[in-house]
């Protein structure tokens, strides 16, 4: 179907849900509790570890004797208790990314600690409306200290006011009694969303045109059949082309061949569906840090082109991204914020727990 779709059902036997836009599968989210307890969006008292030189942060004792490490930490002292929220997955052996600047997320309101005042989305331009949600916020703010903030989400433009405030007001009380819940051991204090509450915060701006939920709801959809793919590294390209795409220890490698037709006008067709798709790719596939390209190989004179086409993908992504460019061994590189966890090593869990079953 046309527009944006909102599909709630099952995958592993756990909550998962998925965001469709026209017909194609364009986000993923699974419950994460059979990999870890900390999934990205946790909230937690954390206490400083140990100050590192030369890498600008401090390593934090996080709750299950998790690790944790914030970056751009300045005046903290070891010992020191402090509020985070999980930002990444960790790596295999590394600590789990943390950061000091907690936001409280709903469907039409955020709660921003230590940014304080009343920002309303750019995406709503008439300024009656901007008035009203400024005012909606500023009354859900009145006894609330002076260093928090709200975001008022584009998804608040269609919502009724009642529901804002009563929003507003709940995610303004949550902030206050977590920021002041200071002191003590490392404790998780708000966990992160399961995926059909954390699939109406994350995709209601712009808000969905439709909702389907159901046990079979995946399957109805397609979206099964999607995930099953998307477990296998190739992937098929327009005109008989196909991209590898492999994470490794160290970066996820990207490998672009044209099939049978080696010729230029094949190599740019293979290597710019490459580049519109590989933002798509990464998320769902949930793959991120250093990302490595090797396309087919193509005149120097079509990289300009190539270019132009990853920046406007990666632009319309939205996910923190940084495009190197071109190596001297003519691969391109980029580096993109890892911000959830594998698909595959979520996979991976639920058939351990699967074997693990008497």
């Amino acid at each position: 179907m046309k527009g944006r779709q909102i599909v709630l059902g099952r995958y592993w036997g756990r909550e998962a849900a998925a965001l469709m836009v026209d017909g194609r599968v364009e986000d993923l989210l699974f419950d994460l509790s059979a990999l870890t307890t900390l999934p990205p969006g946790a909230i937690c008292r954390a206490v400083v570890d140990r100050l590192v030189k030369g890498q600008g942060g401090v390593f934090v004792r996080l709750p299950e004797g998790e690790r944790g490490f914030l970056r751009g930490a300045h005046g903290l002292s070891e010992g020191q208790s402090l509020i985070v929220q999980v930002t990444g997955a960790a790596e295999d052996g590394k600590a789990i990314p943390v950061s000091q600047r907690v936001l409280f997320r709903g469907q039409t309101v955020i709660a921003t600690p230590g940014a304080p005042g009343v920002n309303v989305s750019r995406r709503i331009r008439d300024e009656d409306a901007r008035a009203r949600l400024v005012a909606l916020g500023q009354g859900a703010l009145d006894d609330a200290p002076a260093d928090l903030g709200l975001v008022m989400r584009s998804a608040a433009a269609l919502a009724e006011d009642d529901a804002i405030a009563d929003e507003a007001e709940g995610l303004v009380s949550l902030a206050i009694a977590v920021m002041g819940d200071l002191p003590g051991r490392p404790e998780l204090l708000v966990d992160a969303e399961q995926p059909w509450r954390a699939a109406w915060i994350d995709w209601a701006d712009p808000p969905p045109d439709d909702v389907d939920q159901g046990e079979a709801a995946f399957d109805a959809h397609g979206v099964g059949a999607v995930i099953d793919r998307l477990l296998d590294p190739e992937l098929d390209l327009p005109g008989g082309g196909f991209a590898v795409i492999e994470a490794t220890r160290a970066l996820v490698a990207v490998d672009v061949n044209t099939g049978r037709d080696t010729s230029p006008a094949a190599a740019l067709k293979a290597n710019i569906a490459l580049a519109r798709d590989l933002p798509r790719q990464l998320r769902l596939r949930g793959f991120g840090g250093q990302v490595v390209i090797d396309f087919a190989p193509m005149p120097k004179r079509d990289r300009g082109t190539l270019e132009q086409v990853l920046r406007a993908a990666f632009k319309a992504d939205g996910t923190e991204t940084t495009l190197v460019g071109w190596t001297a061994m003519g691969l391109y590189e980029l580096s993109r914020k890892r911000d959830r966890v594998p698909l595959v090593a979520v996979a991976l869990a639920e058939a351990a727990m699967v074997e693990d079953e008497p």
